[in-house]
């Protein structure tokens, strides 16, 4: 039986991020369930890069992580990670006070300006005027280019040794006592120590290892796709509702248009429900002047979310060679840099990133020890 330093379970963006930053200090492999990577949540994301609209927590993963955005290191990436794209948060009559007090409270710390309604129209020639009664313009969003992102991450650790085994559903785990014995469906292994990137099914790999499971819970999230014939929209921002009742963006020459669902589900190939895709459509027609006829394309992910939110990272307090990794939400490619890297450090006892410190984000926030 072949062993390991450390076997990853998940083969999406927690998991390869922490094997690229692993960076062959340890022998590693990753274990995927599906014949593909990052088939689940990560092949599914429109992943955005944002600094604000998220918790306080997450918004400093997303300063961590933005050097390495900007800057990869050579031979990750062959085109930028990051495309700008600016974005417009516009918001009903009903709502219109409430975007401008919000735009008042952030203004002093962002570059956010207001937009008359007319302004934001002739940005997005499409949205209704009888609908957007106020709006401001963020420049701070870039669309995160994820293939790029993850292959940098998959080819980067198979570069320092990691093996990476697909079709590798777990079917058993036990502890020896110094080796985690896992049964897979491509055969068994060792590892000393047993990290846990499985998203949605983070819970139920804990059970079957015998260790606490922390509450995570997997959510649906729906996005369409919607054809806008006759008109260019590479360079239009996004658009998100002052509520996130939903938001559109530009995606290969279409609309990709979400309600912003967050339907708690099982772990599964999640698939969209008619009633999302309703809504999704109900939204972009109520807010433009565009009637869909048709909806090419739709599909679901999963966000996986702890009871408070935030990502849960470190060793389990009743098993310390059992490792989370899970728990990020819909900010798991937004925060990979500093994540993959914060767990890596861990794992090798080494000093946390300085980043957390420059940012004031105490890493023990994420213990899996707060439940």
């Amino acid at each position: 039986m072949q062993t390991y330093d450390i076997a990853i379970i998940g083969g999406g963006i927690a998991g390869l991020s922490l094997a690229y930053f692993l960076a062959g200090t340890r022998s590693v492999v990753v274990l995927e369930r599906e014949d593909a990577l990052g088939y689940h949540a990560t092949g599914r994301s429109a992943a955005e890069f944002v600094l604000r609209y998220n918790s306080e927590e997450v918004c400093k993963l997303a300063a961590i992580s933005q050097p390495f955005f900007d800057t990869p290191p050579d031979n990750f990436s062959a085109v930028p990670l990051l495309r700008q794209r600016g974005g417009i948060t516009i918001a009903n009559a009903e709502k219109a006070g409430r975007l401008r007090a919000r735009l008042e409270a952030e203004a002093p710390h962002a570059p956010l300006t207001l937009m008359t309604p007319d302004e934001a129209i002739e940005q997005v020639p499409f949205l209704d005027p009888a609908y957007v009664a106020a709006a401001f313009c963020d420049p701070e969003f870039w669309d995160i280019e994820v293939e790029s992102l993850f292959q940098g991450y998959v080819k980067g650790a198979r570069r320092a040794g990691t093996e990476i085994r697909t079709g590798a559903s777990v079917r058993d785990i036990r502890d020896d006592g110094r080796h985690w014995r896992i049964e897979t469906a491509g055969g068994p292994l060792a590892a000393r120590m047993l990290v846990n990137a499985s998203g949605g099914w983070a819970d139920g790999v804990a059970a079957i290892a015998g260790v606490l499971p922390k509450g995570i819970v997997p959510h649906r999230r729906t996005a369409v796709l919607i054809d806008v014939p006759g008109m260019d929209l590479s360079a239009m921002p996004e658009i998100n509702e002052l509520d996130e009742a939903f938001y559109f963006k530009p995606d290969a020459g279409r609309l990709l248009v979400s309600p912003a669902d967050e339907t708690p589900c099982e772990p599964a190939d999640v698939q969209p429900e008619e009633i999302d895709i309703a809504w999704a459509v109900h939204h972009f027609e109520e807010a433009t002047t565009i009637k869909v006829d048709r909806v090419p394309k739709s599909w679901a992910g999963m966000r996986s979310f702890a009871p408070d939110r935030l990502p849960v990272i470190g060793a389990a307090p009743d098993n310390p060679r059992f490792f989370w990794l899970a728990g990020q939400g819909g900010y798991g490619i937004l925060s990979s840099p500093a994540l993959g890297a914060l767990a890596a450090s861990m794992l090798c006892e080494s000093t946390v990133p300085e980043s957390f410190s420059q940012v004031s984000l105490d890493p023990a926030l994420f213990s899996p020890g707060r439940f």
